[in-house]
Order: structure tokens, then sequence, then C-alpha cells
């Protein structure tokens, strides 16, 4: 699933070794070369090298390779997670928001109802799909859906991945904000089951909209914050240039995350990011999913309910 024309800027020096096995590879068999041994250490150098950089990764790096072009979206986890998806459309007041894709399907043959935050491969399509920034009646669909999925006392999985919603006046004029703060009031009480998958990046309002759960699961390099690094550094610094900075003091890593009981879990993601295996990194999340699914089955809509507002009410609470 790996596309090797595209490489996130940290991964040059690892490119450039790679260029280099290439290299002597043709050079060996145009002239007939035995340079075995050459090629097994410049083998080496590059593994050495990965899992230099990838085990110590900055906060602005997670955040590059959660916006890694390919790396899996909704639909691929979807598609390799769950059977008998039927995708329903439109929020019955205004229009279907091809941002936010969902419907009823089946985890194990158990029913379950969906809903993801669905970005495109190519430009066409992320014009489709709005470049994964939901509008008001992306949020409605999404409600609607969940809705639905309570009254046939179906769990929710919400899978995450934008890098907020929609900023067009179009949007606020069809009442972004309320949407988003409906959504925010309605999941919380919804008497059944809700898993919250953050699979890419997850920022501002259009992330947190689909993002009240009872268990919240992380991949590895997925990033979650009130703002994207840029706007942040944008808003502090007056410009864009301090991105990384930014991306420090915000703490969205999955680690930053777990350790302030934001989130639930963190889903390991194949070594070099999600976008190398799709089959590993979705089998992963689909095992955290039944494990979160299976702690919550047996408790009463009342317990699960309470249990969810307490697990929202407690974040941000500080005593000095």
């Amino acid at each position: 699933m790996n596309d090797s024309s595209f490489h996130l800027d940290f991964e040059r020096p690892i490119i450039e070794l790679e260029k280099r096995i290439v290299e002597l590879e043709q050079q060996a068999e145009t002239d007939g070369l035995d340079l075995t041994r050459e090629l097994h250490n410049l083998e080496e150098k590059v593994e050495k090298l990965r899992t230099e950089i990838y085990s110590n990764l900055t906060r602005w790096q997670r955040v590059q390779i959660s916006r890694h072009p390919q790396r899996p979206y909704a639909l691929d986890y979807i598609e390799r997670m769950l059977t008998d998806f039927t995708e329903l459309h439109g929020d019955r007041h205004y229009g279907d928001d091809k941002s936010i894709v969902g419907g009823p399907a089946r985890l194990e043959g158990d029913p379950i109802m969906v809903v993801g935050i669905q970005n495109g491969r190519d430009v066409n399509e992320r014009k489709v799909r709005n470049f994964g920034m939901p509008h008001p009646e992306g949020y409605r669909k999404a409600l609607r859906l969940m809705q639905m999925a309570a009254k046939f006392n179906r769990p929710i999985l919400t899978l995450v991945d934008t890098s907020g919603a929609f900023p067009g006046i179009e949007a606020e004029e069809r009442g972004q904000a309320e949407a988003i703060a409906r959504n925010l009031f309605e999941m919380s009480h919804l008497p059944v089951p809700i898993i919250v998958a953050i699979i890419g990046q997850a920022f501002s309002g259009g992330a947190i909209g689909v993002t009240v759960g009872d268990r919240i699961l992380m991949l590895e390099h997925a990033v979650y914050s009130v703002i994207v690094p840029e706007s942040c550094s944008t808003i502090l610094f007056r410009t864009r240039d301090r991105k990384e900075e930014a991306a420090e003091a915000l703490k969205l890593s999955a680690e930053d995350l777990l350790a302030e009981k934001i989130i639930d879990r963190i889903v390991p993601e194949p070594f070099g990011g999600a976008h190398r295996d799709f089959d590993e990194v979705a089998a992963g999340l689909k095992r955290h999913i039944q494990e979160a699914l299976a702690e919550l089955r047996d408790l009463p809509p009342t317990d699960l309910v309470d249990q969810r507002v307490e697990k929202f009410g407690r974040m941000g609470v500080y005593e000095e």
C-alpha cells in the first residue's frame, strides 16, 4: 500500500540510501560485478537509520505521518474490519455530505453502526469528500445514524480523521457550530456503547463532533488536538513557521493523550506508519474494538451514560 513516490521530509536520509542501493544493484547487473557485501552493508544502514528515526519521532513528525496521503482512510478500515456494510446518505434536512460516511454493518457477525470521516486519494476525490472537512449536514447525518443505532440497540463505532470542520461561510450559515454542539450533547446521552477510533489527524471541533465515546482508541501515529499546529503557530507567534514548536506545546501525540487520560488505548501501527500495511493495522484496530465492546456490552444503559458523562467531565479539571 506504500506509495514509493511520496516521502516525508524527515525520511530523506533513508531515501538517499535506498536510491544508492538501487544504483548498485543496477551496476552489479550491468557490469557483472559481485557487490553483495556492499549492498548488505547499505541495507543494514537503512534499517538502522529507519529504527533511529521512527523510535525518536517529534510531535511534528507524527503530525506529518498522520497526514500521509497513502494512509488508510475510514472506508479502508470498514472494508477490512466489517462485513455487510450498507452506506446511508443524507441528513433529512439539507443534503448529503460525502465527507461523512456511515451505515449499518457487522463486526464478526454482530450488528454495529459505523460513522467515519473520509478523505480522498486524488484531487477529484478530495473535492468530492471536501478534503475530509465535514459540513453541518455531515454532522447531522452522523447524528441521524447514531440515533438510529440507539433505536435498534446497536453499538456505535466512529472513525475520526479530519483537519477540522469546513470553515466556509456557507457552513456557518447552515449552523456549523450548532450541529457540532448538538452532536456533543446527544452523543453523551445515547444509551448504547460508543467506540471512537482516531485513525489519522483529529483537530478542532470538527473532530470532537464525532468523538464523544465510552472508549477512545488512537492509532500510534495519529494526532488529536483543539487546533492544527500551523494555526496555533499563527495565533501565538504571528507566523506559521514555528509549527514544530506549536506541535510540541500542544502535546497532541497518542502517548501525551493517554498520559492525560483523554484517550483509553493506543493501537500499534506497522513500523513506519499505517500506510505500510493496511491489513496489519486494520487487524490490530479490529481486535482493540472487539475488546472495548466486550468491556461495555453488559453495562446497563444508565450506567453507560453516567460513566460517559463522568469521563468527559473529568477532562480539563486541575487542582493547584
